[in-house]
């Protein structure tokens, strides 16, 4: 244990070092927190600690698996397995599946994601006949969130005026039925959204003095991770928790608190000092991931936040390169310079692809990186886009599981009771979920029971109601003495499901099938995983409950050579030696939703910080001057997280815009004509608006136009060929810069108006503008 001590700094030591009572560590970017954490618990554990007295809470499955990984390596593999170490959510998960009888759950309750969230609201809606134009079941579904996460329940909402009028000012006035009917159709399906596994445990806590006292004594030494992302909700848990004993550890930095749009309050680690008595504070300021360089510029970027707790972060690293800043025309060049620096840095370094990261304010930016880096032949990888877990197959085949786990799942049932077909249609589903609303059972319990319930359904649709309920309680009977590979092989080859995606010959549909498999494989690595679980034999619910709880992050083996495409939120906690940062822009990055209050700057302003600092050697950022918006050509200017940069620690790759000009919104016309007697326009310098001089200047540039004589006979056509030729013929090989190489089929037009109609290797045939084309003659 020495060992491992005495490679920590003095400041990483001192908190390790600390065995009882309250205290908080500021964590600079890269300042090794993961390292102080774990071989702290792995201390607390040679110190006489039982593990099982141990919880330590973080925001990823990832880093749980990781800082377990590295415990086991010290302390051993079978003392770490008794770790309480996981997710807030996963952790939380398991207490409630302990308890949940005490809040009249089944201890096999399903965990709604967002998809079944949104798809259960959107049905409230159409059945209380509402607008879903007004009633957006997202929109519904982020407020209904907000609401749990500051424990504004169903009872405390009617119980509010102030709430009730805000949603009715917002043409929602009926926002607080619908946040009922949800809460009560979760209930009756025996499922928990995300924000009920924090909502749900305060309840637990709080209603049930005797469940407080016996996870405040099993959890006597408390840790948390990334600490200034906790919500309300999450804050008041740790609180309750750590109540007793006070052992309670919390790592995080202010500076990186991002998630404010989610709950996130920043109050929580910035008042971490008044909820306790006595704590001590370390600050961690040594960065050891970044250079000097990126270090010292993200410092003059935080610097600039009023709202903050004191902290220089330093670094021993190298000075390294300076921060690149790239000016592009377009997104789409934007793009183009990313792929082909990439490709440039991959050839010069032999860097592997893997060492570079492009991150994006928002989603909808990655188009144009993709389509450049696949141009280039440059392998990538989207974080945060549809998860494997969210495609139809999977989700399907999910929902049967979900089913064996949980009848009363009606998410699930309505999902495949007529998947694959099997003539259940519409109608009779309705009747279902009317006759199971108003009996208060779930669907599964009125298919159950359809002989003694009169729907008014015919005896062959009775009999497939049977069959199907059936067929879930074999499935059941074979999960009780299988592992979950069998039974989910079992369950997609009865149901009809792979027989179904058989029939679609097309990529897309032999892609499916591939999902499958690759499920089937994943299901397999997690029993090979379990067997290392105590306890755990590899059970449906098991891998379900993984799955649930699973983010895209999580998924990620990092053994794929691929460049990681993701938004700056998503990019929190990782590293890489190269970070591109694109659409530098104002009302982009800051966002134009968030500057309406200092608090939304300043946590705009940390996102960069972020950002910035993932970098370990070398970081671009890059902004393009028009952008496609909303289907629309947009002109952007320079976002002023670039000029808030100390200039000594950029470079910029292209010239400093120092000509920005005012766009008039007002037409000129209006102030009338301006007396331009005495006045001629000078010929103009490229790139500098024109400038008027008065009759007693010499016009330098045009001394040479005095000795010209006019010419008889109109203009002449000019002499030699268009400027916009290029010298072009029909037959010529020319290279394009975006679509590589073609050969000219047809001329056409004149002037500024002459196109090229040419058929390029990879694309077909396109007509393009000569003017703007840039073409290349290479034969």
């Amino acid at each position: 244990m020495q060992n491992y001590i005495d490679q920590l700094n003095e400041a990483q030591r001192a908190p390790v070092l600390q065995k009882d009572g309250p205290m908080i560590v500021i964590a600079g970017a890269g300042s090794g927190k993961t390292r102080v954490l774990t071989i702290r618990i792995a201390y607390l554990m040679h110190q006489g600690v039982d593990a099982f007295n141990i919880l330590s809470l973080t925001f990823t499955n990832k880093a749980a698996r990781e800082m377990k990984t590295r415990i086991a390596s010290i302390v051993g593999n079978s003392e770490a397995k008794n770790l309480w170490m996981g997710t807030f959510h996963s952790v939380f998960a398991k207490i409630l599946r302990n308890e949940a009888d005490k809040l009249g759950y089944p201890s096999n309750f399903t965990i709604y994601d967002s998809q079944d969230s949104v798809r259960l609201i959107g049905q409230i809606i159409k059945e209380m006949q509402l607008d879903k134009d007004v009633y957006k079941p997202k929109q519904v579904l982020g407020r209904i969130s907000s609401y749990k996460n500051s424990l504004i329940t169903v009872k405390a909402y009617f119980n509010n005026p102030e709430l009730q009028e805000a949603d009715a000012m917002s043409k929602k006035p009926r926002l607080g039925e619908i946040y009922q009917n949800y809460v009560e159709r979760c209930f009756k399906s025996g499922a928990m959204d995300f924000d009920d596994l924090l909502l749900k445990t305060n309840e637990l806590l709080t209603r049930f003095p005797d469940v407080l006292m016996k996870y405040q004594d099993r959890f006597r030494y408390i840790l948390v991770d990334e600490y200034q992302d906790t919500n309300h909700s999450q804050y008041l848990i740790v609180r309750a928790l750590s109540d007793r004993f006070q052992n309670i550890c919390v790592v995080g930095d202010d500076a990186q608190s991002i998630y404010a749009f989610r709950g996130a309050n920043i109050n929580n680690i910035l008042n971490f000092q008044k909820d306790y008595e006595g704590v001590n504070t370390y600050r961690l300021e040594q960065n050891y991931r970044s250079t000097r360089n990126i270090v010292e510029a993200a410092n003059t970027i935080i610097d600039k936040n009023k709202t903050k707790l004191d902290k220089v972060v330093w670094t021993a690293n190298e000075f390294g390169p300076k921060i690149k800043v790239h000016r592009s025309l377009t997104d789409g060049e934007e793009g183009r310079f990313v792929a082909s620096t990439i490709f440039e840095q991959k050839m010069q370094h032999q860097m592997s692809n893997n060492q570079f990261a492009i991150l994006y304010r928002t989603n909808a930016q990655s188009r144009a990186m993709e389509d450049a880096l696949r141009k280039k032949d440059i392998p990538y990888r989207i974080y945060g886009g549809l998860s494997f877990y969210q495609r139809k197959e999977i989700k399907d085949i999910l929902s049967y599981l979900r089913l064996v786990i949980n009848p009363k799942d009606e998410e699930a049932l309505i999902r495949v009771i007529n998947y694959p077909a099997r003539g259940i249609g519409g109608t009779t589903v309705e009747k279902l979920t009317i006759a199971a609303n108003h009996y208060r059972r779930s669907i599964f319990e009125i298919m159950e029971h359809i002989d003694k319930i009169d729907l008014k359904l015919n005896s062959t649709t009775k009999n497939k109601l049977q069959d199907f309920v059936t067929m879930i309680k074999s499935f059941q009977v074979i999960n009780e003495t299988q592992d979950a590979l069998y039974l989910t092989d079992h369950v997609s080859k009865k149901t009809g499901l792979i027989q179904e995606l058989k029939k679609d010959a097309t990529p897309e549909g032999i892609a499916r099938i591939e999902n499958i498999e690759v499920l089937m494989g994943g299901i397999k690595d997690f029993i090979e995983g379990q067997k290392e679980v105590d306890g755990a034999r590899g059970a449906l619910s098991e891998f379900m409950e993984d799955v649930a709880l699973a983010t895209d992050l999580d998924n990620d083996t990092g053994d794929d050579d691929r460049v990681a495409l993701m938004t700056i939120h998503l990019a929190k906690g990782l590293e890489f030696p190269t970070v591109f940062i694109v659409g530098m822009e104002e009302d982009l990055f800051p966002s134009a939703m968030s500057m309406n209050t200092r608090s939304e700057l300043e946590e705009e302003r940390r996102l960069f910080y972020v950002a910035l600092t993932r970098a370990e050697h070398q970081a671009y950022l890059t902004y393009a001057q028009s952008r496609y918006r909303w289907g629309k050509l947009v002109d952007s200017e320079p976002s002023r997280f670039i000029e808030e940069i100390d200039g000594q620690y950029l470079e910029y790759l292209t010239p400093v815009e120092t000509n920005y000009r005012y766009k008039p919104t007002i037409n000129a016309d209006i102030f009338g004509d301006v007396d331009k007697s005495k006045l001629r326009l000078s010929k103009p310098v490229a790139g500098t608006p024109p400038k008027y001089i008065t009759d007693n200047e010499e016009p330098k540039m045009d001394r040479n136009i005095r000795k010209l004589k006019p010419v008889s006979g109109g203009i002449p056509a000019a002499a030699g060929p268009s400027p916009y030729d290029n010298g072009l013929s029909v037959g010529n090989i020319v290279m394009h810069e975006r679509f590589g190489k073609g050969q000219i089929l047809n001329l056409e037009g004149a002037g500024a108006d002459k196109k090229a109609e040419i058929k390029f290797e990879v694309g077909g045939i396109k007509k393009l503008l000569l003017r703007f084309a840039k073409l290349q003659v290479i034969g």
